[in-house]
């Protein structure tokens, strides 16, 4: 059983930024894959970034050269730098962690961008 907790959420304004964090309740170090979606009201929910255990990642085209991704296996935690954040950025993002067949899901943070 593996245990998400997402931190770092709020309210910015346009052009602001924010980091999120992902706390896993095991070393990530055995992760294939974790990744960062959101969910807007009414809206399906989305991939937003990818990285896998050797490092590579991925990113939705509404997000690239404005999101990075990271994660520190030291600390068990990924993180998601947002910068440059744009109203519709405005969601409740979530972490996945996929490992050995099973994915796994946080609870979710609120991050809301308005002036």
């Amino acid at each position: 059983q593996v245990q998400l907790v997402e931190s770092g959420g709020g309210l910015v304004q346009p052009g602001g930024s924010l980091r999120l964090s992902c706390a896993a309740s095991v070393s990530i170090f055995s992760i294939s894959t974790m990744a960062w979606y959101r969910q807007a009201p009414g809206k399906q929910r989305e991939l937003v970034a990818t990285i896998i255990r050797g490092g590579s990642t991925d990113y939705a085209d509404s997000v690239k050269g404005r999101f990075t991704i990271s994660r520190d296996n030291a600390k068990n935690t990924m993180y998601l730098q947002m910068n440059s954040l744009k109203p519709e950025d405005t969601a409740v993002y979530y972490c996945n962690a996929h490992l050995r067949s099973l994915v796994y899901w946080g609870q979710g943070t609120q991050v809301t961008v308005s002036s």
